[in-house]
């Protein structure tokens, strides 16, 4: 059994895996161009799909008589994005929590002192 998906992958994986489900007959370049990443992470990313079993290659003939290449994500693919994106999902939902609890922190800090700036400049002004 292919060792774990490591977590800074997992990630990258899972768009590969959503690129190559959407349209299994796009090149590598096709696919670094789409998802912004480089030939050769794209190369080193499709081998370790391939190699964990959850994408198999077929070739197949181009009207330019050349050999190109259809990925087709197999059912341990489908289920590993499945679990990737879900993953993915919690992981951003904990992050935006923390965010939100930073934002409503600052929030607070913020009318705290816009109050006290307030209360200075109102003692200021008695005479």
């Amino acid at each position: 059994m292919p060792d774990p998906i490591p977590p800074q992958e997992s990630e990258d994986i899972m768009r590969i895996l959503a690129v190559i489900r959407e349209n299994p007959a796009l090149t590598q370049r096709e696919i670094s161009s789409r998802l912004g990443f480089s030939l050769g992470k794209v190369n080193y990313l499709i081998r370790s799909v391939i190699q964990r079993g959850l994408v198999k290659v077929d070739n197949f003939k181009t009207s330019g008589n050349k050999i190109s290449y259809l990925y087709k994500l197999t059912p341990r693919g489908i289920e590993e994005k499945t679990r990737t994106t879900y993953l993915f999902l919690k992981r951003k939902m904990a992050e935006y929590e923390r965010l939100e609890e930073e934002i409503r922190e600052l929030r607070r800090e913020l009318e705290a002192a816009e109050g006290a700036a307030g209360a200075g400049k109102a003692r200021e002004e008695r005479p």
